[in-house]
């Protein structure tokens, strides 16, 4: 598995089953036999999806008694939402830019992107 914190997390959130378990988790705690019932796998294999969580820190698993529930750890959630924070306000930033640009057009002007079927410039020229 990836060395990284935040790509251990995104790895181990690539499976749909997975991203189902955390969803499930958010609700409350539960043991494997109860994360599994929903599929049709084996236990096993639920047992190791959950091993898969809880490497990239999204899950622990304590020992109350007999049973052994699944605990979400939420704090995870915060490192992805720093990193995806950061994305969406460089995304914000260039559509107010974009905003700005067409605000400052005259009115009528509609703005056009060159395409590809655009004439090719001559030898050296650059587009008009």
């Amino acid at each position: 598995m990836a060395a990284d914190p935040l790509s251990r997390v995104f790895a181990a959130l690539a499976d749909p089953t997975r991203r189902d378990m955390v969803a499930r988790l958010t609700l409350a705690d539960a043991t494997v036999n109860e994360l599994a019932a929903p599929y049709d796998i084996s236990l096993q294999a639920v047992s190791k999806h959950v091993r898969v969580l809880e490497e990239a820190g999204l899950v622990s698993r304590s020992r109350s008694a007999q049973r052994r529930p699944v605990h979400l750890e939420a704090e995870v959630f915060d490192l992805m939402t720093k990193w995806l924070e950061r994305y969406r306000r460089a995304a914000e930033e260039r559509y107010r830019r974009l905003d700005d640009v067409l605000a400052s057009m005259p009115d009528g002007v509609t703005p056009t992107l060159p395409t590809d079927d655009s004439p090719t410039p001559p030898e050296g020229g650059a587009r008009p």
